[in-house]
């Protein structure tokens, strides 16, 4: 007799477990997460004056004595599930700083707003898709005996798209270096917008924040040579913030110029070291500066935050530029499963992190990422709601609000994470059950209009 998959006896052996529905209520909630986590303890609500126990939850009650909980990772090749919440949130957390919403006043769809891209600079020739690659100077080989030039025409998803002409030609320190900088390069390129709108109006630098202030939201996207590019969403607003209208001097006009202006300025050095020297790193040279208005005439607003909220869920693997999990041995390195313009990068990152002058980077922790360092997205105070905000508004909704004047006593501790393999397949069931529904309901609303 045949026997059944490891997974489909393990499912069976779930099924059959007295307080399966109470488990499976649990795999609902959290919407077939992938990855959850479980944890044990209990939670007590008490009346602030009287110290009556209002409410009580403990785990002991709970199929294995414990609760799982969303995993919430960003990225959908780690959980589809928990990825497309996050987008959700991301796309309400941009829309709102756009059209307001979420606490923040429907007026700053009506200030001075830009949605802009930084790229990273050339660090070496790449193959392109497009009609032809690289035509000129085709049969002039570089130093190293390759060509300079690729007459070839690539599709956008051939795997030699991105990948350099001639790999000992390209600057792989300048790539990570800069990489590793990209975050002060962004926090000098903001102080250099206010800079140059302060000199333009006339009025001291270091007033700026009397007359107005500088909102964004941007997001980090690999592009296909594997070097990051900054999409943000910009906005200019009166010196309180969202509430305040800014200065009649405050256009679209001025702020564009200001980005422009700054983007060809900022520039970084990077540590001195004898094996590469002191870099200075900038921006590319290609910017692009829209105008967001309130009239349409533009890009649209819920479009660009669908764009900022798609590129928060991918991961680097999924782009191919890198891994979604942390390199900790060369090991790890050389069984990466990248191209080799991606291992050449991994591999730079690991060799400049061993040096003592760049030993602040942190280049080998981060090298799953290129040298890249930080959030995907990340978003001035002032620009619109928090991550925090929209999961307290979604428990609110749910029915899990704080009720007021009360005390809780929570303890918890982490037990352990992830599905057995039988749960796994469940999981990924109400997952995509859950997937189909909402697709057709967009499909609905299609055609319902």
């Amino acid at each position: 007799m045949r026997q059944l998959p490891e997974a489909d006896r393990d499912a069976i052996r779930i099924a059959q477990d007295p307080q399966f529905a109470r488990w499976l209520g649990q795999l609902m909630a959290m919407g077939g997460c992938a990855h959850p986590v479980h944890l044990s303890g209990s939670t007590t609500t008490l009346d602030a004056t009287t110290g009556e126990i209002l409410r009580h939850y403990d785990t002991r009650d709970e199929p294995g004595e414990r609760l799982s909980v969303r995993c919430r990772n960003r990225r959908a090749t780690v959980c589809a599930p928990c990825s497309r919440l996050h987008a959700g949130d991301t796309f309400h957390l941009v829309r709102a700083g756009l059209i307001g919403g979420k606490n923040v006043p429907d007026a700053v769809r009506r200030r001075p707003r830009l949605f802009i891209t930084l790229t990273a600079p050339s660090f070496g020739a790449v193959h392109r898709a497009g009609e032809l690659c690289r035509p000129r100077r085709a049969a002039d080989p570089c130093e190293h005996g390759r060509p300079r030039g690729c007459g070839a025409v690539h599709d956008t998803n051939a795997l030699l798209v991105g990948q350099p002409l001639c790999a000992d030609c390209y600057d792989y320190s300048a790539h990570v270096l800069w990489h590793a900088h990209a975050g002060k390069l962004w926090d000098r390129f903001v102080i250099g917008v206010r800079r140059h709108v302060a000199s333009a109006v006339g009025i001291a630098q270091s007033r700026f924040a009397d007359h107005a202030r500088l909102s964004f939201a941007r997001v980090a996207e690999y592009q296909k040579r594997a070097a990051v590019h900054v999409h943000a969403v910009v906005r200019l607003d009166g010196p309180e913030g969202p509430t305040g209208e800014p200065p009649l001097w405050g256009t679209v006009d001025r702020l564009t110029d200001a980005v422009r202006a700054s983007a060809g300025r900022v520039v970084v050095r990077s540590p001195y070291s004898p094996a590469v020297g002191e870099l200075v790193l900038r921006w590319g040279v290609q910017v692009d500066a829209r105008p967001l208005r309130a009239d349409g005439d533009g890009p649209d607003d819920d479009a660009v935050a669908a764009y900022v909220a798609k590129y928060v869920t991918k991961g680097a693997s999924e782009t191919g530029a890198g891994t979604d999990y942390r390199l900790t041995t060369w090991g790890d390195v050389e069984a990466a499963r990248v191209s080799g313009h991606v291992r050449a990068l991994i591999s730079t990152c690991w060799r400049l992190g061993g040096l003592p002058e760049f030993a602040p980077l942190r280049l080998r922790s981060w090298s799953h990422t290129l040298g890249y360092r930080g959030h995907i997205l990340t978003k001035s105070r002032a620009y619109s709601t928090t991550y925090a905000a929209l999961r307290a508004e979604r428990a609110h909704h749910m029915g899990h609000a704080d009720i007021p004047e009360t005390v809780t006593d929570a303890r918890w501790r982490y037990v352990d994470s992830g599905h057995t393999p039988g749960a796994a397949l469940i999981a990924a069931g109400i997952a995509e059950d859950l997937a189909q529904s909402r697709r057709l309901g967009v499909e609905e609303g299609k055609c319902g209009r």
